[in-house]
């Protein structure tokens, strides 16, 4: 904030003198200074700044000083962000030219003494931050079994009626949860290594029982004045304590120059993940996933829209062949004051499958629709712990019985943040 100040004033106090110094006529009537041509580039460059990218943002103001040569502010965050690198002779011919070619007032001045007595030194990279949580909750359906006793098989005249076994029907159980979550940034260039855990133990349900531990590494850029951010991304998941799945994913995700309301950000990313199964090859598949998403924020609210086009490639065996989607979510956090927070959610997915699920046993297409609503409210009694009150209910609706299926779960945990 304190360096926004100092470029605004810079840009303020040095303008009519950084006009008269430069070799373009001006008309008399004319301001001291044209307005800026891409405001857009510097507004980003100052993104940089705030977000600890020295580097990133040395390399967009120089672009926009060969097509702004006389913006003060610019000038001044330059050599600030070569400082932050360590590079102390060019900050200080920078600072020298600040001086002899703007002539700043007393405040900038002061600034750029100071840098100098304390030297240029490359700016360290930011601590790891990681969080960890535990809780114990009441799920009325583990298994995610079947919403009706009974169902059909067969086509045509040849359907019969049948009675599910008890293991297939909703069961309900308590469990235990614990998650852990680790970021470090390796550079100061906005790459970043993650690592995410987490487990659930059911009390009596124990084949339901799941962990699960991703690996990924994270880079942002900017290119032009479009952000960019890839990700890449292994995970493993073993259900009842054997491997169940394995997964490989890598994500791209720009956030595109278009002129929006002070409170808005808009994204769009592409996905692809590839899901193996090594006890159930039939199931492997390619999922690709071309997603946009709309941020709302102010001081208190985030209000996060996305809406997804999917693609699933199976392997030639997978029951239903290829299958193609869409998906929505709508996300909304607040602060409610006094250490209270609160979030609620609401996503909807639709998949059509390609060709009949299992011809002849279930002669049909399947058609499948999944809504899951969320609502939790959490407590910081402490600057790093909370506590937290979870609800979750789904509905998965389908035109095949055996797979339709409703879930509500209510969970109490306690966080912590970077103790």
């Amino acid at each position: 904030m304190r360096r926004l100040l100092w470029t605004w004033l810079l840009a303020l106090c040095c303008g009519a003198a950084a006009a008269q110094e430069t070799d373009v006529p001006t008309p008399a009537a004319a301001p001291a200074y044209e307005p800026v041509r891409n405001p857009e580039m510097y507004r980003e460059a100052l993104r940089l700044l705030n977000e600890g990218r020295p580097d990133e943002a040395a390399v967009l103001l120089q672009r926009f000083l060969q097509q702004e040569p006389e913006h003060a502010g610019a000038w001044l965050d330059l050599a600030l962000s070569e400082c932050e690198l360590g590079n102390s002779d060019e900050a200080l011919r920078l600072f020298g030219a600040i001086e002899e070619r703007f002539d700043p007032p007393p405040g900038i001045r002061e600034v750029i003494a100071a840098r100098r007595a304390e030297g240029c030194q490359r700016a360290r990279v930011r601590p790891a931050s990681w969080l960890l949580s535990v809780s114990r909750g009441r799920s009325d359906n583990v298994n995610q079994g079947a919403s009706s006793p009974t169902g059909v098989i067969g086509s045509g005249g040849n359907q019969t009626d049948f009675e599910l076994d008890p293991a297939f029907l909703p069961k309900a159980d308590n469990y235990v949860t614990a998650t852990a979550s680790f970021l470090k940034p390796l550079n100061n260039k906005g790459t970043l290594a993650i690592v995410q855990a987490y487990a659930i133990r059911h009390d009596s349900v124990g084949e339901q029982d799941v962990s699960s531990l991703l690996g990924a590494i994270e880079h942002g850029m900017t290119l032009g004045t479009w952000r960019v951010r890839g990700t890449a991304a292994i995970g493993a998941t073993t259900l009842g304590g054997q491997l169940y799945q394995r997964q490989q994913q890598a994500q791209v995700r720009v956030m595109p120059p278009i002129p929006l309301p002070k409170y808005l950000d808009l994204s769009i990313a592409a996905n692809v993940n590839h899901v193996n199964y090594p006890t159930r090859d039939s199931y492997d598949g390619n999922t690709w996933e071309l997603s946009s998403t709309l941020t709302y924020r102010n001081q208190s609210n985030q209000v996060l829209l996305t809406a997804s086009r999917l693609y699933d490639d199976g392997a030639a065996a997978r029951p239903g062949g290829d299958r193609k989607g869409w998906f929505g979510n709508l996300q909304w956090y607040t602060s409610l004051g006094g250490g209270w927070f609160a979030e609620a959610g609401l996503s909807h997915q639709i998949w059509l499958g390609s060709k009949v699920y299992s011809p002849e046993l279930i002669d049909v297409v399947r058609r499948q629709q999944t809504t899951t609503g969320r609502a939790a409210i959490q407590y910081y009694f402490r600057p790093n712990s909370s506590l937290y009150l979870e609800g979750r209910a789904t509905r998965n609706h389908e035109n095949i019985g055996l797979f339709q299926y409703n879930v509500r779960s209510v969970q109490l945990g306690l966080r912590w943040d970077n103790f």
